[in-house]
């Protein structure tokens, strides 16, 4: 396999409610539809050994968790992949239980019938490795010494992650991908995806997005310095002490904020107060679940991702899609992407959600750029 991935074995545990923590319902989840939602999603895992990482350095075990939703066919060749963003989960679509008050994020998108049709495909939603929701992670236990990684979970690339993606395809039977996509991170696993794997898909919709990283080791040295100036940070070994909720609490509120959290909750929320309130909770669950030492090991990843530099290799069609208030990615990357794929050969085109919601916009959004999706995967499966 590329780069000397390997997997000495593999299995699969699919029905398993007990194989793995289920995710939190997602920040800002979309309410359930009266119709057409994913009433009864199975948390699965899947598990390799022996995973050789781009810096040489081996997982003795590797886990991924996943959800699918729809059926493969025979031949492996209706499948989409779903990518998640740098602190969500992967529970993209539909509810664990009929009563689950909330779907995933891109519920409005996934599901029969909907622009990405469960009816038609076979879609899987892949928690990324070092992800806080399944996945082997410095959170999980180091099969070498029966204790955590913690800081010491090697450093890991956009590579890393899709090819952990790719052995879990093959697992599953994949042969080919009409699509993969994904929004913000997600976004760089699908650029990613397209250059190390360019004949194994048919598109990619990398949405809110862009095909490089941003902020250099800068970045990460500006969270570590945070993380680290809590009083229970403990070079990292924090576990024992119950992590640092507090500074963990105050990190995702901010970036909620940023993202586009109070315009979104401004539909149903009208005071402040309440709006300020809602975004406080949810950042004290999220606190709760994700590990610091995950966001590390994820922001190092992201700020040396550069798939841009790599356009030529794509085979694969491209649709680009922005947000026209998102302040991480906003529309002014399009000319320079755009351009950049023309130049290299590659087929693509560019959609923008005209919406307030900002970095938010594309679960919330998901009838005004659902069409061209649609249109898209229309295209591709034809």
């Amino acid at each position: 396999m590329a780069r000397g991935l390997r997997a000495l074995a593999c299995m699969l545990a699919l029905a398993v409610a007990g194989c793995a923590e289920a995710p939190p319902s997602p920040p800002l989840a979309l309410p359930l539809a009266e119709r057409d939602t994913l009433r009864t999603v199975v948390k699965r895992q899947f598990t390799a050994y022996g995973f050789t990482l781009e810096s040489g350095r081996l997982l003795p075990e590797l886990t991924l968790a996943f959800e699918v939703y729809g059926r493969l066919r025979p031949d492996g060749r209706n499948a989409i992949l779903i990518t998640h963003g740098f602190t969500s989960s992967h529970h993209a679509a539909g509810t664990y239980r009929p009563t689950d008050p909330l779907a995933g994020w891109w519920d409005g998108l996934i599901g029969p019938g909907k622009a990405i049709d469960t009816d038609r495909f076979f879609v899987v939603s892949s928690n990324m490795l070092g992800s806080s929701f399944g996945s082997t992670a410095p959170a999980s236990v180091n099969p070498a010494t029966g204790k955590r990684y913690g800081p010491d979970f090697p450093e890991i690339t956009l590579r890393d992650i899709v090819g952990a993606q790719k052995l879990l395809l093959d697992a599953l039977g994949v042969r080919h991908l009409v699509v993969v996509a994904g929004p913000s991170f997600g976004g760089y696993q699908a650029f990613q995806w397209a250059v190390t794997y360019p004949d194994f898909m048919g598109g990619i919709v990398p949405v809110v997005t862009a095909p490089k990283g941003s902020g250099g080791d800068a970045a990460v040295e500006a969270l570590a310095r945070r993380l680290a100036a809590d009083p229970a940070w403990n070079g990292g070994w924090h576990y024992d002490a119950g992590g640092i909720p507090r500074t963990m609490r105050a990190l995702r509120v901010e970036t909620l904020r940023r993202y586009g959290a109070d315009e979104l909750l401004a539909r149903t929320l009208t005071r402040r107060q309440d709006r300020a309130a809602r975004i406080d909770r949810l950042a004290r669950a999220w606190a709760r679940r994700f590990d610091p030492n995950s966001m590390v090991v994820l922001r190092r990843a992201s700020v040396r991702f550069d798939a841009e530099r790599d356009f030529g290799k794509i085979r694969a069609k491209v649709l680009y899609v922005l947000s026209r208030t998102d302040r991480l990615f906003p529309p002014s990357l399009a000319p320079g992407v755009m351009d950049g794929l023309a130049k290299a050969g590659v087929e693509a085109r560019y959609v923008q959600i005209d919406s307030e919601l900002g970095h938010l916009a594309s679960g919330p959004e998901a009838a005004q750029w659902g069409p061209a999706l649609r249109a898209f995967l229309d295209e591709l499966a034809s």
